[in-house]
C-alpha cells in the first residue's frame, strides 16, 4: 500500500513540483511522483480580480447545467427533472421533457445547443433515463418552442448500455462540434467491481462517446468495424467526467472527478486510454491505493494536469472575451470542494499557472461564458442560483 504523506513530506513535494508557490491546499493525499514538474501545483496566479456577483435565478433545486442562447436567454436544468427558462427578467418552467431517474447523481443533468439552433431550435439533454432494472445515461434532442414553454419532437438518440441499477457517475457532459457531431462523457458507475469494466470496449461505462446528432455512428470514429468494440466509443478509461470544453483550436479537453485525490485535466484525442481505475493519482476513499497503485503503464495516456488533494470539478469553458483582462484563451472550472471558480493557465498544452477565486456563492456546477465577457455559473445547492461574474469596479 501507498503511505500517505507526513506533513513535512508533502511540504517537500510541493516545493519540488514546480520549483513555485502553489495555490495554497491542503496536503496531497498519497506520495505519488508526477511525471512531470508542471503537472500537478501549478504557480499560483494573481489576477487581482475582485469578482462582482450578481444574482440572476435563485431558489433552484440542485441547477446543474446553464446554456446561453444567442438572444441573451439562458438555459438551466435542475436535477430533480426540471428544465427552465430564463428571459427577459422572467423564468418559465419548460414541459414535455422525457423521464428521469432524480436518485442520488442521477436526473435532468446537461444541456447544449446545436450549432444551428437561432434557425433549427434544436436543444440536447443528458441525463439518467430510468429503465428496467436500473437506469443509465441518455442524450434526448429536441425542439425548443419559440415561446420558450415547451419541448417538442423528443427523440432519445443515445442510451448507455449496459443498463446498471446504482445512483453515481452518470456523467455527463454534451459538446456540440462545428462538424454536426457531439461528444457525451459517461460515467463508469462507480461501484467495486462495475468500475473496472472502464477498461472494457465492449459497452460505453467510462467512456468518451461520439455520435451525429441524430444519434448515428460516424464514420470516422476510431473503433468503427473492429469486433468487440462499441463503436460510438471515442476514448476509453474514464472515471466520471463532468467538465467538457472545445478551446479555440477545437481540441477537446475534459476534466474529471477522481476518488481521494487525482482530479484529472485531459486533451482528449481519438482511440487513446486514459488509464482508470489501472493508474490514478488518487487513492480510495478509505486510503487504499486504487487496485495496484501505480500512476502509469504503457498505452495509457498521462493526464495534462491533475489536482490531490481534489477540487471536485463540473463544469469548464475557455474564456474568450475583453472583461478580464489577460485571461483570453485560460480554462475556467467550476470547483464544488472548496467552492471556487479556478482558472487555468496554458502555454504549448500545459498549465503554467493556477489561481482560485471564491465568488461566496456555494458549490459551482457549471460554467459558462457569455459573448459580453461575463461569466455565468449555476450552484448545485438546496437552493442554488444562477449567477453573473464580472469584474468589480
Amino acid at each position: 500500500m501507498k503511505r500517505l504523506l507526513s506533513t513535512s513530506a508533502a511540504a517537500i513535494l510541493a516545493a519540488t513540483a514546480l520549483q513555485a508557490e502553489p495555490v495554497a491546499q491542503g496536503a496531497p493525499n498519497t506520495d505519488y511522483q508526477p511525471a512531470s514538474p508542471d503537472q500537478t501545483r501549478a504557480e499560483a496566479m494573481q489576477s487581482g480580480v475582485t469578482l462582482k456577483v450578481e444574482p440572476v435565478v435563485e431558489g433552484l433545486a440542485h441547477p446543474w447545467a446553464v446554456e446561453l442562447l444567442p438572444d441573451g436567454s439562458a438555459l438551466i436544468t435542475e436535477r430533480p427533472g426540471r428544465l427552465k427558462l430564463y428571459k427577459d427578467g422572467a423564468v418559465t418552467e419548460i414541459s414535455g421533457l422525457p423521464e428521469v431517474s432524480a436518485d442520488g447523481q442521477g436526473g435532468l443533468l446537461d444541456v447544449a445547443l446545436a450549432p444551428d439552433f437561432e434557425s433549427s431550435r434544436t436543444i440536447f439533454l443528458s441525463y439518467a433515463e430510468p429503465r428496467e432494472g436500473g437506469n443509465g445515461t441518455a442524450v434526448a434532442r429536441a425542439t425548443l418552442a419559440e415561446d420558450g414553454a415547451s419541448l417538442g419532437d423528443v427523440q432519445v438518440i443515445f442510451q448507455q448500455q449496459p443498463t446498471y441499477d446504482g445512483d453515481k457517475h452518470f456523467g455527463s457532459r454534451i459538446v456540440p462540434n462545428d462538424d454536426g457531431t457531439l461528444f457525451v462523457t459517461l460515467g463508469e458507475r462507480s461501484d467495486v467491481p462495475i468500475r473496472d469494466t472502464a477498461q472494457e470496449m465492449s459497452h460505453h461505462l467510462g467512456k468518451l462517446v461520439r455520435i451525429s446528432a441524430n444519434g448515428e455512428v460516424p464514420a470516422d470514429n476510431p473503433f468503427v468495424g473492429q469486433d468487440g468494440v462499441m463503436p460510438e466509443i471515442y476514448a476509453s478509461g474514464l472515471r466520471n467526467v463532468q467538465a467538457a470544453a472545445l478551446d479555440a483550436d477545437g481540441a477537446l479537453w475534459t476534466i474529471e472527478h477522481g476518488p481521494k485525490g487525482g482530479d484529472e485535466l485531459n486533451h482528449v484525442e481519438a482511440g487513446k486510454n486514459y488509464g482508470w481505475p489501472v493508474i490514478s493519482y488518487g487513492v480510495n476513499y478509505d486510503g487504499s491505493p486504487v487496485n495496484e497503485g501505480i500512476t502509469a503503464q504503457d498505452g495509457m495516456e498521462q493526464p495534462v494536469y491533475y489536482w490531490d488533494p481534489v477540487i471536485a470539478p463540473s463544469g469548464a469553458d475557455f474564456y474568450e472575451g475583453e472583461l478580464f483582462g489577460d485571461w483570453q484563451g485560460d480554462l475556467l472550472v467550476g470547483a464544488m470542494r472548496p467552492p471556487a471558480l479556478v482558472r487555468l493557465h496554458l502555454e504549448g498544452g500545459r498549465v503554467t499557472g493556477e489561481e482560485r477565486l471564491d465568488p461566496g456563492i456555494g458549490r459551482i456546477r457549471d460554467v459558462k461564458v457569455a459573448s459580453d465577457g461575463t461569466i455565468w455559473v449555476v450552484t448545485d445547492e438546496d437552493r442554488g442560483g444562477l449567477y453573473r461574474l464580472s469584474p468589480e469596479g
